[in-house]
């Protein structure tokens, strides 16, 4: 059996781009990508904290150390610049990898500069 988890997110990423007339997308500060774990091209979803909005895309590659989130193509209509994103990636683990496994959490402050990066979400309190 698989069971599908988050793999990795960047937390209040703040939208520097929408370019409504690209080919599709969502670019991505390299740095931001390897400290995540999100690869080029991987699926990912994107959950706008400004309007509610979620949908999915995938990820291309923008200048490392740039600090760029460019909502890209259709998915421009959905977050615009100024806006807060979370961006998340998920993955299939086996039962086996289960046990070991820990998302890798990047949170973003002003300007998309990391605060803190993080493998467990914190426990909701009441």
């Amino acid at each position: 059996m698989q069971t599908i988890m988050l793999k990795a997110k960047l937390h209040m990423a703040r939208v520097t781009h929408a370019v409504l007339n690209y080919e599709g997308s969502c670019a991505i500060d390299g740095e931001l990508l390897d400290m995540s774990g999100i690869r080029e091209n991987e699926q990912i979803q994107i959950y706008n904290v400004e309007n509610g909005q979620r949908f999915t895309t995938y990820a291309i590659r923008a200048e490392e150390g740039s600090r760029i989130i460019s909502v890209n193509g259709a998915a421009a209509h959905l977050a615009t610049e100024g806006q807060r994103v979370i961006i998340c990636s998920y993955a299939h683990y086996s039962e086996a990898e289960l046990d070991a496994h820990q998302p890798a959490l990047v949170y973003l402050q002003e300007g998309n500069v990391v605060s803190h990066t993080s493998n467990a979400i914190p426990v909701q309190l009441a």
